[in-house]
């Protein structure tokens, strides 16, 4: 939205490199949000940010049966949003970089603070 006090000649455009550059950004952004955009997906996110879980126990936190709950971690997967270490016969999940972290904990703030405060 435009500042109404804001003389529009004052504005200057930026350039098509610059345009370019944020045009990218906005597409990486986009992909990510489009991964997240699905309940269970964010559930697990949610999850997660408590830490590293395998998918046993991510069955058991979020409740999904375990063909439905590999589907959604191959998304998360595939979109970089969760990262998997091997240990002996367990994949274990993690938040693939901070950004998402970022994501998760404002999300949470917003949406989860009180259920969860409630519920400790």
């Amino acid at each position: 939205m435009t500042d109404p006090t804001t003389d529009p000649t004052d504005i200057v455009p930026l350039p098509e490199a610059a345009i370019s550059m944020l045009r990218e950004s906005a597409s990486q952004a986009c992909a990510v949000l489009k991964a997240m955009a699905h309940e269970d997906r964010l559930l697990l996110l949610c999850q997660l940010t408590q830490g590293e879980r395998n998918v046993g126990e991510l069955e058991a936190l979020v409740g999904l049966h375990q063909p439905s709950l590999s589907q959604h971690l191959g998304v998360l997967r595939d979109e970089g949003l969760v990262a998997t270490r091997r240990e002996g016969k367990y994949i274990y999940y993690r938040l693939a970089s901070f950004e998402v972290i970022q994501i998760m904990q404002t999300l949470s703030a917003l949406y989860c603070g009180k259920v969860l405060k409630s519920v400790r």
